[in-house]
């Protein structure tokens, strides 16, 4: 088989999966007792690629020559066509169980968020709140199914006896999305929900046939019990149909599309952001935004990286921990092989403006790299249980952490940690000046806004994006 124009490699030990690999969701390297971060990543070769044009609104049809599973298809001897209408099917069926399929998500300039900016400046919004099931993780799963339709259709994996059950740990939106995406392609799903999961979920997801098993947390056991159960569910032979990259990389493959979408309006309308705010649980959301902008700079479409802030709870902040472990050891380096000059700096923007400035120099990519093969120094469980009126942002580890941190250090970006009254307050503030029914998960990355421009952090002629990704339930 020829070489494909994208490969998928582990972001930590640098395994390639094989061409022909059905399932490249974990590294094989991954728990072997090591302490490397090992995250499978899809890696697209711009010299063979190039940025869809057109105005299709079905994002898996207009970006499909972005993805793997396409790549894959096409290499064993499937038409466009039938990739397409492979497409077409599925989103049909999604549309029969949740009332609607994929399409381009609103994305623009809001007038009422942007009082207070300069005219060229201003706030941009990306609004998921009408996706399929409400939020953006249908993206994300979206993506895994067709890869996994794909596979059996080309004959890489048997079909005899049914596909492999579906797995995710889940309290909410990403739950409800595997389901629905689950439901529409007739495929068995498990899903591992904590005691807290709210009620109208719960009853979502029987309507939905998922096989649903309540996790308590158990004494002196650290970390999420729903993702434990995930894990041995997974030992037993259920494939991870979830929104970690961690235990799947190809789940940012979909979930990239609404980076996309951002990337081609901000390329018709030739500007660039400064400044991109992602509210973080377990990362792939943040991830994926990253990844989505960074393919496009590779191909041409922009000419530079926005600031990346991944907004966090104080209650719960296991991502900005990380972050500041990473950052302190390169600001030491720094400072140690440049002696006097520059002195350490004394706040978050002014540490992450000499990281930026020394972004091109190896020593800002060993600590990356020796951060990504020391895990358990920079991310472990939160020691307390999360509680937050942001529920889906508590993940007690973010579980795609290294990316997330890479994509802030050589943007110049920061984390962002915001209290309750700030959390509820930007909620307050996107419903009443937007008109939509975003929940507080859903709006937590203007909470990060507001914290920053209280902190005069964020100049008035700027150009900010965040994303409003889960509807009020």
């Amino acid at each position: 088989m020829n070489p494909l124009p994208s490969s998928v490699i582990c972001a930590g030990c640098g395994f390639p999966a094989p061409a022909d690999d059905p399932f490249p969701f974990r590294c094989p390297n991954a728990g072997r007792g090591n302490d490397m971060d090992h995250v499978m990543t899809v890696v697209l070769d711009a010299a063979h690629l190039r940025w869809p044009g057109g105005r299709e609104p079905n994002p898996f049809v207009r970006y499909r020559t972005l993805f793997h599973s396409y790549h894959l298809a096409a290499a064993h001897g499937m038409s466009d066509a039938e990739y397409v209408g492979l497409v077409e099917r599925l989103d049909r069926a999604i549309a029969a169980v949740d009332g609607h399929g994929f399409t381009e998500t609103p994305y623009g300039r809001s007038e009422a968020l942007s009082a207070g900016f300069a005219p060229g400046g201003g706030l941009w919004v990306k609004d998921e709140t009408g996706n399929v099931s409400g939020s953006h993780k249908a993206r994300h799963l979206m993506g895994l199914l067709l890869h996994l339709e794909v596979v059996e259709r080309i004959g890489l994996v048997p079909v005899a006896g049914g596909p492999p059950d579906l797995a995710i740990a889940s309290c909410g939106n990403a739950a409800l999305a595997a389901a629905a995406v689950a439901r529409a392609a007739d495929r068995r799903l498990q899903v591992f929900i904590p005691t807290v999961a709210d009620p109208k979920v719960v009853a979502r997801l029987r309507r939905l046939e998922a096989e649903l098993t309540i996790c308590p947390r158990e004494e002196g056991l650290p970390g999420d019990p729903t993702y434990r159960r995930l894990r041995q569910a997974v030992r037993q032979g259920a494939l991870p149909f979830t929104c970690q990259g961690s235990d799947n990389g190809l789940t940012i493959e979909g979930g990239k599309t609404l980076g996309y979408e951002m990337v081609s309006v901000l390329a018709e309308e030739r500007h660039l952001l400064d400044r991109v705010f992602v509210q973080v649980g377990g990362g792939a959301l943040a991830s994926a935004v990253i990844q989505a902008f960074q393919d496009a700079v590779r191909l041409g479409v922009l000419a530079r990286l926005p600031r990346i802030h991944a907004v966090q709870t104080r209650a719960v902040q296991p991502l900005a921990r990380a972050y500041d472990g990473v950052a302190d050891r390169i600001v030491d380096r720094i400072v140690r092989e440049h002696g006097r000059r520059p002195a350490p700096p004394d706040g978050a923007r002014e540490r992450a403006d000499l990281i930026l400035a020394s972004a091109a120099s190896p020593l800002v990519e060993e600590e990356l790299r020796d951060a990504v093969t020391h895990r358990s120094e920079f991310m472990w469980p939160w020691e307390q249980e999360p509680r937050s009126v942001a529920g889906g942002i508590i993940d007690d580890e973010t579980y795609d952490w290294a990316a997330v941190v890479r994509g802030m250090i050589m943007t110049g970006g920061y984390p962002v940690a915001v209290s309750e009254e700030t959390l509820l307050e930007a909620n307050g503030l996107a419903r009443s000046a937007t008109g939509i029914n975003v929940d507080p998960t859903g709006s937590a990355g203007l909470a990060g806004l507001l914290e920053l421009k209280r902190k005069q952090e964020v100049g008035a002629e700027e150009r900010v994006a965040v994303l409003f990704t889960g509807v009020q339930r």
